[in-house]
């Protein structure tokens, strides 16, 4: 059996895809969004993962183009030219960063490129929320997925608890 690292790059790719066509998803319940987004057709995004450790197999950059339909589409590589946005996202503690996520917290970011395509990003991370509990009623109908939503939003404040004891505490606080 070849080793994980071997494996990344054809999984990689595959993953990527699925979270293009998630994030479609997202953006296409809000048509404002993609209203937002389709006079930036043509420009580029590129999200980094900063300080990724070295002993967990690379991730590449995911880099993605904004189409004139107002989505998303994963490129093969950075898109080059004027009007482009570079996302970095502080990834140095992986478990610490997906859990933060889970959570409902914000990861650190650090944001270059064109300051109009920049705003409506941080518009689409402010007001865009993925509704899991009316995507699973489609599946599994809405009493089960309104079970599984509690279940999950439970999961998140016990995760959310378990991150903040393990966050370091400021200078100043008892702890």
């Amino acid at each position: 059996m070849p080793p994980l690292p071997a494996l990344t790059p054809l999984l990689m790719p595959a993953l990527q895809d699925r979270l293009v066509l998630l994030i479609n998803h997202v953006l296409s319940r809000e048509p404002v969004a993609c209203q937002r987004l389709r006079p930036l057709a043509g420009r580029g995004l590129t999200v980094h993962l900063a300080g990724w450790p070295s002993l967990l197999p690379a991730v590449p950059d995911l880099a993605l183009g904004v189409t004139p339909a107002g989505l998303f589409e994963r490129l093969d590589a950075a898109p080059a030219g004027a009007g482009g946005l570079r996302i970095e996202i502080d990834a140095s503690n992986p478990a610490k960063l997906a859990l933060g996520v889970i959570s409902g917290g914000a990861p650190g970011v650090t944001v270059q490129g064109d300051a109009a395509f920049a705003g409506e990003m941080h518009w689409l991370m402010d007001n865009l929320r993925w509704d899991i509990e009316d995507d699973l009623a489609g599946i599994v109908g809405p009493l089960a997925a309104r079970q599984l939503a509690q279940f999950g939003r439970v999961l998140r404040g016990t995760l959310s608890g378990l991150v903040q004891r393990a966050s370091p505490t400021s200078p100043g606080s008892s702890a």
